[in-house]
């Protein structure tokens, strides 16, 4: 089994978070830990009609903000990635400059120093200076920032196709398999 861990923050985006989560549950030999940050689920509750209760239902193991002992806390406990998505601009801020104060931070920390992948989805526009630099600083550490921009020549029809072109950029770059989009001009059939 992989272990994927996916950290949810309090940003908006939720629908990207959960659609995510319900894909890793879904992979083959992929085991999900799921971070939530009491954000999260205040927003959560806010932008879907899922409950925290049923995203963490999709995963192996769940923790809170602050479980600073659990398992994604130490380099020791192995994995395959963690992407924080919806990335808050104050976890990235926390990201970049390495501040541990809770869970997302402190795994997303030891993701760096370990050279595990880690990827950050920001859902905010516009940037300003300090999210364009802080953006650069994680990235600058290890960190790949895949920004929640969907793409438009698959044609979406639905929101939940803006969601999945970002969804399945994501699970690109962990290596997960999926089917819920092709890329640009590969074969369909």
């Amino acid at each position: 089994m992989r272990r994927v861990v996916l950290a949810v923050t309090g940003a908006s985006g939720m629908p990207y978070a959960v659609s995510l989560a319900r894909e890793l549950s879904r992979a083959s030999g992929v085991e999900l830990h799921l971070i939530l940050s009491d954000a999260a689920r205040l927003v959560l509750s806010l932008e879907s009609a899922v409950s925290a209760a049923e995203l963490s239902g999709m995963a192996h193991a769940v923790y809170r903000q602050n479980e600073l002992d659990a398992g994604p806390a130490s380099g020791s406990w192995r994995h395959s990635g963690m992407v924080v998505c919806p990335c808050s601009m104050a976890s990235l801020a926390a990201i970049a400059t390495g501040l541990g104060s809770n869970l997302i931070h402190r795994a997303a920390d030891v993701c760096l120093k370990e050279r595990r992948p880690l990827i950050l989805v920001p859902r905010e526009t516009p940037f300003n200076r300090t999210h364009l630099k802080n953006m650069l600083a994680a990235n600058e550490a290890g960190a790949e920032i895949l920004a929640a921009a969907p793409g438009f020549y698959h044609r979406p029809a639905t929101i939940d196709d803006l969601v999945h072109f970002v969804v399945a950029r994501i699970l690109d770059r962990l290596g997960i398999a999926h089917d819920l989009m092709h890329g640009w001009k590969e074969d369909t059939t």
